[in-house]
């Protein structure tokens, strides 16, 4: 397994927040790369996401998370796959709309971030398949059921 560097910044002030360890053992799972890389994934209120959701995206809401992979200038070869934002208020109400520990849907952001970093999209149905797939396989190494299924019943351990 090659090495990833997260580089945690918790700037939500509220509860809910799982320990910098497992952010960094989601990444860690969820990084697919050849060569060693760095992530930064920062922690927001629902201020600082629509904000950067309306700039980025032209979404003038908070999101769960948004991925900005790392694009080098051409002849610079830099170890970074990017950044995370993740807006803990959002995660935290999806996952109790959703019927979900919120421990696994926090887990799902983080891995369905890093692959948007890697690459990985969801706009046609094949790329979207794929990459389900592929979020199914790494999350359950962690005991972590289906995000996609309607309810999760696995429960944190």
């Amino acid at each position: 397994m090659n090495e990833l560097t997260v580089d945690f910044q918790n700037v939500f002030d509220g509860p809910g927040v799982p320990k910098e360890s497992r952010f960094q053992a989601w990444a860690q799972a969820a990084w697919l790369g050849e060569q060693p890389s760095e992530v930064t994934i920062r922690i927001v209120d629902t201020e600082e996401s629509q904000a950067l959701n309306h700039q980025y995206r032209g979404k003038d809401k908070p999101t769960n998370v948004l991925s900005f992979p790392f694009e080098a200038p051409a002849g610079i070869t830099v170890p970074l796959a990017g950044d995370l934002v993740i807006c803990a208020p959002v995660v935290e109400n999806e996952a109790l709309e959703q019927h979900k520990e919120p421990s696994t849907h926090w887990a799902h952001m983080v891995v369905h971030g890093m692959l948007h970093l890697q690459g990985y999209d969801h706009i046609d149905d094949e790329d979207a398949e794929a990459m389900e797939a592929l979020e199914i396989r790494l999350l359950a190494q962690f005991g972590f059921g289906n995000p996609y299924e309607a309810e999760e019943t696995v429960k944190d351990s």
